[in-house]
């Protein structure tokens, strides 16, 4: 059987653990051939550790048990540089690119100091996710997918803020799944002429090293000093109106297998929710 990606190429981003290995794993195991990059050394603002290089070995090993080929490079997605050098070692192995999954990102609540830990965010999330998908643009032709990773953060209404400046690093969170949200709207409009799709996936609380984290703990729980995770998981289900505290990692590459193949050819400038209701419980109907 044809895999639903089969003969594809996709370069994905922060692909050592979590959504980004999961994304890389999900497209191989439908064919396609992955360049995974990760930065794998912590952020010095951040406050639960990165992944590190043994868990990009182990995607790899992962991807290569389907069969399927993978290049792999340790890169700050902050700096396009390293990415360019990154796609084009796996450009010449492989020949092309035909999908870019920018997955990379952090969370910086409580992170110290606070404006250096929104400067990282916003390098990351926002900045890092352009870079991603920049330095693949020359190189994407016809049929080409583009997926970015928001978040059910960027579509929460917060024009009330109860107490501005607490936390930049989190806060800054939001505002770079908001912009990101955006160029990949308008970027998609520029590209739609061109056959290239480009769309946005918001997952809800996902079941990775950063929710289950103490900072993430922290932030849901601030009635506590020293939350655990036996203390935040029952708040988690706040945010969906499904009753699920959390989604799986596997949860969010199957939007993005579709978004990917050409089962999704006619998709573009989407914001595809997988938040078990989350939007729902916050909005009404608009369109």
């Amino acid at each position: 059987m044809v895999g639903r990606v089969q003969g594809k190429v996709a370069f994905v981003t922060g692909a050592a653990r979590g959504q980004g290995r999961s994304h890389a794993l999900r497209l191989a195991e439908e064919g396609a051939d992955i360049i995974a990059v990760d930065i794998c050394k912590d952020i010095e603002t951040i406050g639960y550790p990165m992944a590190k290089p043994e868990d990009l070995d182990e995607t790899a090993t992962l991807v290569e048990k389907t069969g399927r080929g993978i290049v792999t490079a340790q890169a700050d997605v902050r700096e396009a540089g390293q990415l360019k050098e990154a796609l084009e070692r796996g450009i010449a192995e492989f020949g092309k690119v035909d999908i870019v999954v920018a997955q990379a990102g952090i969370a910086g609540m409580k992170g110290q100091p606070p404006l250096q830990a929104w400067c990282d965010v916003i390098n990351t999330n926002l900045i890092g996710t352009i870079n991603a998908i920049q330095v693949a643009l020359p190189h994407l032709g016809e049929g080409a997918s583009i997926i970015a990773t928001g978040s059910t953060a960027a579509l929460m209404d917060a024009h009330q803020k109860d107490n501005p400046g607490a936390d930049p690093g989190g806060m800054s969170y939001m505002v770079a799944k908001r912009l990101l949200s955006q160029y990949v709207h308008d970027l998609a409009t520029e590209l739609a002429v061109r056959g290239i799709r480009a769309n946005v996936v918001h997952p809800t609380n996902c079941n990775t090293d950063m929710l289950q984290s103490e900072p993430m703990y922290r932030s849901f729980r601030p009635d506590l000093e020293n939350p655990t995770r036996a203390d935040a998981e029952p708040v988690f289900g706040i945010q969906q109106a499904m009753r699920v505290n959390y989604v799986e990692p596997l949860d969010i590459s199957n939007a993005v297998l579709w978004l990917a193949s050409d089962e999704a050819r006619y998709v573009t400038g989407m914001q595809l929710r997988v938040d078990a209701g989350g939007y729902l419980k916050w909005y009404d109907y608009h369109v």
